[in-house]
């Protein structure tokens, strides 16, 4: 049977209630689970390396202390270990919903394994996870601080790390997974849904999606979909979707190619 790898990530919007700090959507993650798990079961080719954003576990204090820009005074470095606890809190939740239904799903923390040098990844011995992945164990990953010797720490978002990943393993598709069904022209009015990305519209689309960049806490759409674009430039096999898991899109649909939202593919 030939594998075929597949990145998934949750969006933090999606798993977490952005005005409540701390407070996950634990009902929506274990469904989420048991369609991850239907996926799997429908097509067993599939294997799978998940992440997951940090919605409003990790991005307030992130806020708060400026971590992404560095790490030097104590009050930062307070700062640093609450982003570190607050998205280790969400990671053991989304370990255990998804472990409640029966996915074999085994934590990765960037925080331990990852170290950059102003921001650049430098050292990751990638080799655990692709021996878990290999063995039908699945790999999560998450938004997480990262040690650095030049800024002392910083962060690292789900997306910095699939691209990373992405380069290594050379997954078939990168699945983005959020609120919204996909990138729109008029964010956030949500009415002209961009249906495919590729090298003839990028730069149109780039520049129609700009005012959407500082809605989202994770960096905005325009720098996920650029550093995503980036891939596809390196790997023209590569396709990326960016969509929803609701009614009228179910994950497990969305996993198995059923469903999209706006395709990505140079």
């Amino acid at each position: 049977m030939n594998k075929q790898l597949l990145f998934l990530k949750l969006g933090g919007s999606l798993l977490t209630d952005k005005t409540k700090p701390q407070t996950a959507h634990r009902e929506l993650l274990a469904q989420l689970g048991q369609e991850i798990l239907a996926a799997l079961k429908e097509d067993p080719s599939i294997q799978l390396i998940l992440g997951h954003g940090s919605g409003s576990f990790g991005h307030i204090p992130a806020k708060k202390y400026g971590t992404h820009k560095g790490v030097s005074s104590s009050e930062d470095w307070l700062g640093f270990w609450e982003v570190w606890k607050a998205a280790q809190t969400l990671d053991q939740i989304v370990l255990d919903e998804f472990q409640k239904v029966g996915l074999r799903v085994m934590s990765f923390p960037p925080s331990a394994m990852v170290v950059t040098l102003d921001h650049k990844i430098i050292h990751w011995d990638t080799r655990p996870i692709q021996t878990a992945f290999e063995n039908g164990i699945i790999p999560l990953i998450y938004g997480d601080v990262v040690f650095d010797p030049a800024l002392g720490g910083t962060i690292l978002s789900t997306e910095e790390l699939f691209s990373h990943l992405a380069s290594e393993f050379k997954p078939s598709r990168i699945i983005l997974v959020g609120r919204e069904t996909g990138i729109y022209k008029d964010f956030p009015r949500t009415e002209k849904l961009i249906p495919m990305i590729n090298h003839e519209n990028v730069l149109e689309v780039e520049s129609s999606v700009h005012g959407a960049a500082t809605v989202d806490v994770t960096g905005g759409m325009l720098s996920k979909m650029k550093l995503m674009w980036t891939l596809c430039e390196n790997d023209p096999d590569l396709t990326i979707d960016f969509c929803s898991a609701d009614q009228n899109s179910p994950l497990h649909e969305v996993i198995l190619g059923l469903q999209t939202g706006t395709r990505m593919q140079y």
